[in-house]
């Protein structure tokens, strides 16, 4: 990922995950969500199955703030971001799930918040899912 044609994050193998925070969000949803990316078996074993975690793999996570996930086209031709929590609120619990997952012993990257950033991804799968964490559970 780069910012300015700077790179400020990168992993070579593991998840990219972009991370969208609501104003209702909270410490305890971040170590939830973080816990969740941790031990997700996403990765294939020996049989080609989708059983093993990005820390079985030894592989990294890239984590970047994404407000935009919150977006609403529902009406007009212009997006409405106003179900994104405002940068001071967002910017600590996306750290935090950097934090909570580096703590479980995988390497992490990040971009820089509310940078305008390149993200390439290479996708080998593809496998893309969406977590919801609110009032601390999955759903």
């Amino acid at each position: 990922m780069t910012v300015e044609g700077e790179v400020v994050g990168q992993i070579r193998h593991g998840l990219l995950v972009l991370v969208g925070v609501a104003p209702q969000d909270t410490v305890e949803d971040a170590r939830v969500l973080a816990d969740k990316l941790v031990g997700l078996r996403i990765f294939a074993d020996d049989d080609g199955r989708m059983n093993r975690s990005v820390s079985d793999v030894a592989g990294g996570v890239l984590v970047v703030s994404q407000f935009t996930l919150y977006g609403d086209a529902r009406k007009g031709r212009r997006p409405s971001f106003t179900g994104a929590a405002q940068p001071d609120r967002a910017a600590p619990l996306v750290d935090l799930v950097a934090e909570c997952i580096t703590a479980a012993g995988v390497e992490v990257a990040t971009g820089v918040f509310g940078a305008m950033m390149a993200v390439e991804l290479l996708n080998d799968g593809p496998v893309t899912l969406i977590l919801e964490v609110e009032d601390g559970k999955l759903h």
